[in-house]
């Protein structure tokens, strides 16, 4: 599938909620329907996906649970941040809580954004259309 030129892009999502998974998937289908949502259900799992797909295959996004099983968002974005690779993907740590702590560990360890977990359909929809703002070819 092509979409203004480009091929299909990806984000990938690294939760372990099942309904946060649905609902986040379900509003980029909304607002973008030609971005593919892989989502990945903890930390070991999704580090093992990244490290195993090439370089035309990786995301134009990533989103990371910051309270992730295994390993954390947080520690995602620490293993991350050394990688050349994954220099040029933009990082977004999405989690239940507000801390404002976590925010800044995040935004040190490279996270562009830190954004609190929706709570209604609505707001998932203002949230994935946010994150697209994040991908350097807009997806619109």
């Amino acid at each position: 599938m092509q979409f203004l030129g480009h091929a299909l892009r990806s984000v990938l999502l690294a939760e372990d909620d099942q309904d946060d998974q649905e609902m986040l998937a379900y509003a980029f289908r909304e607002i973008a329907p030609q971005v593919a949502v892989i989502s990945v259900p903890n930390g070991k799992k999704f580090m093992s996906y990244l490290e195993s797909i090439g370089e035309g295959e990786l995301p134009a996004l990533i989103i990371l649970d910051y309270n992730l099983p295994e390993v954390t968002g947080a520690e995602i974005l620490n293993l991350l941040k050394s990688d050349r690779r994954y220099a040029h993907i933009p990082k977004i740590i999405w989690s239940t809580s507000a801390s404002p702590v976590y925010r800044a560990i995040c935004k040190t360890l490279g996270a562009r954004d830190y954004i609190v977990k929706p709570s209604d359909m609505a707001t998932y929809l203002s949230t994935a259309r946010h994150m697209l703002t994040f991908i350097e070819e807009p997806m619109r």
